[in-house]
């Protein structure tokens, strides 16, 4: 099995590398599974948003992974309970929002 796993995308510019070219990488090198952070894919460097998380599963990317920005954008606490693939950090307080791990 061949995996990739990525550091943090970075706002607008570190989505548009991944959008010119992920979907080669992953075509060319077989990849098998991709592992993105995206805490601070949106706009302004800091969070992420559920379009955001949508762009980057279609190009191909399985888990996003995340840390301290996860919560910067308010709207990530209503969808990331419901996106199994959108993992928050695991040593969270109990009864945060979404899940730390994922099999």
């Amino acid at each position: 099995m061949k995996l990739l796993i990525l550091g943090d995308v970075m706002g607008v510019s570190g989505r548009d590398v991944l959008n010119n070219k992920l979907p080669e990488l992953i075509k060319k090198n077989n990849i098998d599974f991709v592992v993105v952070n995206g805490e601070n894919a949106a706009e302004d460097g800091k969070g992420i948003t559920k379009n955001i998380a949508d762009e980057l599963f279609n190009l191909g990317i399985d888990v996003i992974t995340s840390g301290n920005h996860i919560w910067d954008k308010k709207e990530t606490s209503e969808f990331i309970a419901n996106e199994d693939r959108l993992l928050r950090p695991e040593n969270l307080a109990a009864g945060s929002p979404g899940n730390g791990f994922g099999i």
